[in-house]
């Protein structure tokens, strides 16, 4: 059973069928599950985190309001929900959290792979937290 499931979100329409999962997989796992909704705001290299300050701070705010919808709405299906909005590299980031909260489980929106042209998706971000995080892996397309 899965009790720690993580789900990146970048609040696009592709994030529905990892929400869906996540909120099924919770269900099935009974009261002790707890799903954690992360948005990563990237930061810009070589430009000091203070002289964009402002414009983080409104990305957050964003970002911390439609974190609130979506959790509301797992909530109100019988999901238990927390949310955290960090900065840093997205991949690097989803995986540091991953491993630092001992999730039992990650679930990733994944778009899908041409067949003329699989090696294309190699470099997706889905799949690289897919090949380097310690816990299994969901991808929902």
């Amino acid at each position: 059973m899965f009790h720690k499931i993580l789900v990146p979100v970048d609040f696009t329409v592709k994030n529905e069928a990892a929400l869906t999962s996540a909120s099924e997989i919770a269900g099935r796992s009974g009261e002790e599950s707890e799903v954690t909704l992360l948005h990563v705001i990237e930061t810009i290299e070589h430009i000091e985190f203070e002289e964009m300050g402002d414009f983080y701070r409104g990305l957050e705010t964003r970002a911390e309001a439609k974190l609130f919808t979506i959790a509301e709405r797992l909530q109100t299906a019988g999901v238990r929900v927390r949310h955290e909005v960090l900065y840093g590299k997205r991949a690097e980031t989803i995986v540091r959290f991953a491993e630092d909260h001992a999730m039992d489980l990650v679930i990733l929106s994944s778009h899908k792979v041409d067949r003329d042209h699989p090696a294309l998706g190699w470099g997706t971000l889905s799949y690289r937290i897919a090949i380097v995080v310690r816990c299994p892996v969901l991808l929902v397309k």
